[in-house]
């Protein structure tokens, strides 16, 4: 396994410890999950410019970057559900998203990289994921709550996006 690879997989390994500490709602707590969470979504960006810059894209790279992105993301979402910060329907709308774009993937389709939507959904889910897990009082939830469901939103038109038939240039 390359550098990059071995990123990924970092990223992966933040999973289990995100699940464990966001069983316990403690405010310190809270900030300690919060910062692991965002160093985790960082290597997100970190291994794909290493693979490219180093010339170290794999197929196992190209495999697991996206499958660690989506449990990075969803772990924490589910915690959130447990806590009732956010519906569990909402979240199944997000993990139905992924599932079918990752289903078209491992189809054999002939299938794009992740385009601008795809990257803005990821942005968009990493700060609304940060805000709800953040400690930052009553005021700010309903700006973390308005975040979750532009998330939502996106994640599907990004979906849709890559889903749609592209139009080739003559």
């Amino acid at each position: 396994m390359n550098l990059p690879t071995w990123i990924t997989v970092s990223r992966l390994l933040a999973v289990p410890f995100l699940l464990y500490g966001l069983r316990v709602q403690t405010t310190e707590m809270r900030w300690w999950m919060l910062g692991i969470f965002l160093v985790a979504a960082c290597t997100d960006w970190l291994d794909g410019y290493l693979a490219r810059r180093l010339n170290q894209v794999t197929e196992l790279g190209k495999f697991l970057d996206p499958l660690v992105d989506k449990l990075l993301v969803l772990a924490p979402l589910m915690a959130l559900v447990e806590w009732g910060r956010v519906p569990a329907w909402g979240v199944f709308l997000i993990l139905a998203r992924e599932l079918t774009i990752a289903g078209w993937r491992v189809s054999g389709q002939n299938v794009p990289g992740a385009a601008m939507w795809g990257k803005v959904k990821t942005v968009v889910q990493i700060i609304a994921i940060s805000f709800l897990i953040a400690p930052l009082g009553e005021h700010v939830q309903s700006t973390a709550t308005v975040l979750f469901w532009v998330a939502v939103g996106l994640t599907w038109i990004s979906g849709l996006l890559y889903l749609l038939p592209r139009q080739q240039n003559p």
